[in-house]
């Protein structure tokens, strides 16, 4: 997953729990990254007909952001259900969140195959709490 699907599913994520456009804000937080980081790749995937941005309403994506976005969340999803459920890592969030930039399709389609991942993923995934709400180590994030 590459830095762009990162901020995708970060917005997907923001949309949801602020029902409506992202701001800025937001996906700062939750990104970790500067406010100015946020408007600079906002404005290259605007460029990319993936999002669009209102100036003091927030970023939405569109129909080709959803889609990414639903994917690279999916992707997230299956590290983090590997590292539950495999691994049996308790920091998992923390490792899934390193690992997201650094797993391609290809190795993800392959954890897939050994974990037992919801149909309704990555619908089911609790942005609050940062997990998946069918895990059982999904809980209030420290």
């Amino acid at each position: 997953m590459n830095t762009a699907d990162q901020y995708l599913k970060a917005i997907y994520l923001a949309q949801r729990m602020e029902e409506g456009p992202a701001s800025t804000g937001t996906l700062a937080d939750i990104l970790d990254v500067s406010p100015a980081s946020v408007n600079e790749m906002i404005g290259k995937l605007e460029d990319r007909g993936l999002v669009e941005h209102e100036k003091y309403k927030g970023a939405s994506l569109t129909d080709d952001g959803l889609q990414r976005a639903h994917e690279a969340l999916q992707t997230y999803c299956i590290i983090e259900r590997f590292l539950v459920n495999v691994l049996e890592v308790e920091e998992f969030r923390a490792e899934a969140h390193a690992l997201e930039s650094v797993i391609d399709d290809t190795v993800a389609n392959r954890l897939d195959t050994i974990i037992d991942r919801p149909e309704e993923c990555p619908d089911c995934f609790d942005p609050e709490h940062d997990c998946c709400i069918h895990l059982e180590a999904c809980g209030p994030v420290n």
